[in-house]
C-alpha cells in the first residue's frame, strides 16, 4: 500500500505508532519501525540524556525510519529539539505549540515534521509553519484530546490544507485505516492498538484494563481545567469527575495534586487505585495481545481488501 505518507517516510505500511508518554520508549517503537510501520518514542518532559539513550537503544534493533515526539510546551523542548538533529531523527511528531521557531534548523537537518491538530484552523497554521504533514487527531484517541471526533476532522482537514493528511482517534483495524483512506487521510496514527502487543512494556494490570475494556470504559476528565484526557475508568478518574461537578480552585487543586505522577504509577506500577490508564475508545475492539508486525500486515491487508471489495460492489 503505497501512499504519500509512505514515500514521504519512507515505510511499508501506513501507520504511524502514536507517541504515549511513559509508553513510547524504545521497545515498542523499534518494534514498529522494524515491522514496516513508523516508530515514535516519546519526549514529554523526560530528561534529554534519558530520550538519547532511548533513541540509540533503538537504532541498535532497527535500522529503519525512526520517529520522536515533542510537546512544546515541556520546559525541555529546546534541548529536545535539538537533540533530534543530533540524533538523526528522521521524522518529528509535535503537539501543544506551535513549532514553528525549530522548522528552519529541522528542515536542514532532513527532518520530517507532522505536528498533531485537532481542528482546521491549526492545521492551516502548520501548513504555513512548514509542515510535511499534519495528525489529524479526533477525541476517540486516548490521552489529551481536542472536541472534534474522527469522521468530521479528517475530512474537513483533508480539504482545507495541501500537505498530507495522518487520521487518528478510534482506529484499530483495517477497517478504521479503509475508512480513513476513503475520508481523504493517507496514513492513519495508532496509539490504543499498541497497548495490546507484547512489545509494549507496561505493567500487567495496564493490559489487564485494556484486554477486558469494553466501548463505554472510558470516561474524559480535565474539561473544567482546559486540559480534557480519556483514559480508562478508574477510582482516581470517578474522584475527578466528582471534584470537577463544582469547579473551584480548591477542587481544582486537589485533582492536581491527586493526578500529579499518575500516568507512571499506572504504566510502571499497575496501581489501579491511583492510576491514569490512558486509553482510546477503541479498546473495547481489543481481545488479546497480537505482536506489532502482526498488528501493521493484518491491519493493511484488511484495508487493501475492503478496498477492493467496495470498488467491485459498484462496478
Amino acid at each position: 500500500m503505497k501512499t504519500r505518507i509512505t514515500e514521504l517516510l519512507g515505510i511499508e505500511y501506513p501507520i504511524v505508532q502514536g507517541a504515549m508518554a511513559w509508553i513510547a520508549e524504545h521497545h515498542l517503537a523499534a518494534a514498529v519501525s522494524k515491522a514496516g510501520g513508523l516508530g515514535i518514542i516519546a519526549g514529554g518532559a523526560a530528561p534529554v540524556d534519558y530520550i538519547r539513550d532511548e533513541i540509540r537503544k533503538a537504532r541498535e534493533i532497527t535500522d529503519k525510519p525512526l520517529g520522536m515526539n515533542i510537546m512544546l510546551l515541556s520546559p525541555n523542548a529546546d534541548d529536545l529539539a535539538q537533540l533530534a538533529i543530533d540524533e538523526k531523527i528522521e521524522v518529528l511528531t509535535t503537539g501543544a505549540g506551535n513549532p514553528g521557531k525549530y522548522m528552519a534548523e529541522w528542515k536542514n537537518a532532513n527532518i520530517k515534521v507532522m505536528p498533531v491538530v485537532a481542528s482546521v484552523a491549526l492545521a492551516k497554521r502548520m501548513e504555513r509553519a512548514g509542515a510535511d504533514a499534519v495528525i489529524a487527531e479526533g477525541m476517540e484517541s486516548g490521552g489529551h484530546i481536542g472536541e472534534l471526533t474522527t469522521m468530521p476532522l479528517v475530512p474537513q482537514v483533508v480539504d482545507a490544507v495541501k500537505i498530507p493528511v495522518i487520521a487518528a482517534g478510534g482506529i484499530a483495524d483495517g477497517r478504521g485505516l479503509a475508512a480513513s483512506l476513503m475520508l481523504g487521510a493517507e496514513g492513519v496514527q495508532c496509539g490504543t492498538i499498541f497497548l495490546a502487543t507484547p512489545e509494549c512494556c507496561i505493567s500487567d494490570k495496564y493490559k489487564e484494563l485494556v484486554l477486558k475494556a469494553t466501548d463505554i470504559s472510558t470516561v474524559v476528565t480535565g474539561r473544567p481545567s482546559g486540559h480534557p484526557c480519556r483514559s480508562i475508568k478508574t477510582p482516581l478518574q470517578r474522584r475527578c469527575l466528582e471534584l470537577e461537578k463544582t469547579v473551584t480552585d480548591k477542587s481544582l487543586e486537589e485533582i492536581e495534586e491527586a493526578t500529579a505522577g499518575s500516568l507512571r504509577k499506572a504504566v510502571q506500577e499497575g496501581d489501579y487505585e491511583n492510576g491514569t490508564f490512558l486509553c482510546g475508545q477503541i479498546a473495547g475492539m481489543l481481545k488479546e495481545l497480537h505482536p506489532c508486525e502482526e498488528v501493521l500486515k493484518s491491519m493493511t491487508a484488511e484495508a487493501e481488501e475492503l478496498l477492493k471489495s467496495a470498488y467491485k460492489r459498484f462496478e
